[in-house]
């Protein structure tokens, strides 16, 4: 007995798909431009000696690279969980 996802059972999981890889796209580009901005911010903030800035750049750093991490991660479960679905 092969159970798997079928994809064709809605209508529109085509247009689906092309939504949630768009979302995905946008999420990275926000990810890296808050990096690049927190990193300068982080950098003349510690240059001039501004600690509230300099934590706050790094901060959105972490922030930027973990929400592309989860951004990443949540596509690897996706597909992990596709392909434990075609295996039962």
């Amino acid at each position: 007995m092969g159970v798997f996802p079928d994809f064709d059972g809605l209508g529109g999981i085509g247009d689906l798909k092309q939504v949630v890889g768009a979302l995905l796209m946008i999420v990275l580009i926000v990810a890296v431009l808050m990096v690049i901005v927190s990193a300068i911010c982080w950098a003349v903030g510690t240059s001039h000696g501004n600690h509230s800035l300099a934590s706050k750049g790094r901060v959105g750093v972490l922030v930027g690279v973990a929400g592309a991490a989860l951004a990443g991660a949540g596509v690897a479960w996706v597909n992990w969980l596709i392909a434990l679905g075609n295996q039962l």
